[in-house]
């Protein structure tokens, strides 16, 4: 089911390739959020009651809804995020799949047998801890929305789903395509901005929050839920650093700082954000990146030809360029880019930096934007050093050719997740602990079914008859 706030205060969404009204939604107010936690409450008894089994064909029914609708769902996003048709259409195929995974994993997700009297029975079991308002970032909606329903879901958990306000729609397609294969009030949807997200994240009827966003945000999840004793899962910002060691090839270096810093235009949590490369290699490496940046196609996110679609909106692109302003105020040098395309839509060039300073804010704040800030460094122990100069932890990458530099780079880059020779990739189910500023809790893989689930320990004697 849906909740809808109020009519009078609503919000306009903008197609950012061509700023042409996609839709208007409600703002949010806590009566929508009242009415969609009593509903989720209400149906949770029946909800955790119903066979694991059950509960995974319904998930699995709802994947297949998702390749069917594949197409609309990424047409969607691409007109209300500006992220490109072709990337969207993957983040339903990735959504897709984890609905898959949660579906065969929580059938499967167990305690353990506990070893006591010998006519006793003890075990630790695992139960659906309620209420789940999953609160959800705009910059890739449908697979991370997916993932985190699909988690809670399967646990026997019902779940208050609030949408980024960007991207409303795709996200109310994917709300329905779950609601239809469930019970009314298993998943509600409220829209709206903070005005709905703040009160759902400090409703005393939510028993866990599952953020992924901002670290602002985060913070104020963070203090709602300890003030009435609720369970949050954060996963924020990051500000993660690429080293670029001595010896590697820089046109392959390049290749692989391009495509993390500019990918989704660079709003991805796990973008390259600061690069640190040996000055044996980078002048090379700069030329390389800069050609790199230059040829990439910018156009609208609705064309399969477009490499760099245009930011999320006018308040996102300000964001970013302040930052480069800047940097480059305080002594950087653009070596391509630097300033907003014109034109309609909210377009920003990929943009190298040179020159740059880590006090610089481009280089201490999470700029999510095609922005790649190059430091030249002397030695990878410099680099090192550099990379874990920051609050934030999320991800870290190291290119090297150098098997011990591999080996330090893994034991101590801090960030919850450390890449050798690969921006992007890796396993599936995999799960970290982010550090620093960057988050709490394991939001992936099969442990984020343990942090949707509370341990109980049940100690069980045979009784004794009457009479003896």
């Amino acid at each position: 089911m849906a909740v809808t706030a109020s009519e009078t205060d609503t919000i306009e969404i903008r197609d950012p390739s061509t700023g042409e009204p996609v839709g208007r939604i409600p703002a949010g107010d806590e009566s929508a959020v009242d009415a969609a936690v009593a509903a989720a409450r209400a149906a949770h008894p029946g909800w955790a009651a119903t066979p694991a089994g059950e509960r995974s064909a319904a998930l699995r029914r709802v994947a297949a809804a998702l390749r069917a609708r594949a197409g609309e769902l990424a047409e969607r996003n691409a007109c209300e995020s500006g992220k490109l048709v072709g990337d969207a259409r993957g983040g339903v195929e990735a959504g897709a799949g984890a609905i898959e995974q949660y579906a065969e994993l929580a059938p499967l997700h167990r305690g353990r047998a506990l070893q006591g009297d010998a006519l006793a029975h003890d075990a630790m079991v695992h139960e659906p801890r309620g209420v789940v308002a999953a609160i959800v970032p705009w910059n890739d909606p449908i697979a991370i929305a997916a993932q985190g329903l699909a988690a809670a879901l399967a646990c026997g958990n019902t779940v208050v789903f609030k949408p980024s306000e960007r991207t409303p729609f795709c996200s109310e397609l994917l709300h329905e395509l779950f609601a239809a294969e469930l019970p009314d009030g298993v998943v509600t949807l409220v829209h709206g901005d903070a005005r709905a997200g703040a009160p759902l994240a400090a409703h005393h009827g939510v028993d866990v929050v599952l953020h992924t966003g901002s670290v602002a945000a985060g913070r104020s999840i963070a203090r709602s839920c300890a003030a009435r004793g609720a369970k949050a899962v954060l996963e924020l910002g990051g500000n993660d650093p690429l080293i670029v060691d001595a010896g590697v090839d820089p046109e392959w270096a390049a290749a692989q700082a391009a495509l993390g810093a500019f990918t989704n235009a660079g709003q991805i949590c796990v973008a390259v954000e600061r690069v640190y490369v040996h000055e044996a290699v980078a002048a090379p490496f700069v030329e390389a990146l800069v050609a790199r940046a230059r040829a990439l196609r910018v156009g609208p996110a609705t064309d399969p030809s477009s490499e760099l679609g245009p930011l999320v909106d006018e308040r996102a692109r300000e964001a970013v360029h302040e930052q480069v302003g800047d940097a480059l105020a305080h002594g950087a040098h653009a070596a391509t880019g630097g300033e907003p395309l014109e034109g309609s839509g909210t377009f920003y060039p990929a943009t190298v930096l040179t020159d740059v300073e880590d006090g610089m804010l481009v280089m201490r704040e999470e700029t999510f934007g095609p922005v790649a800030p190059v430091r030249v460094v002397s030695s990878f122990d410099e680099a090192l050093e550099r990379a874990n100069a920051t609050a934030y932890g999320l991800a870290a990458t190291a290119l090297t050719c150098s098997q011990e530099h591999a080996a330090r780079a893994c034991a101590e880059l801090r960030a919850g997740t450390v890449k050798v020779n690969a921006v992007f990739g890796g396993a599936p189910g995999g799960a970290a602990h982010p550090r620093g500023i960057s988050g709490d809790g394991l939001g992936y893989g099969p442990e984020l079914l343990d942090e949707l689930t509370a341990v109980k320990v049940v100690h069980l004697e045979p009784g004794r008859p009457a009479g003896r």
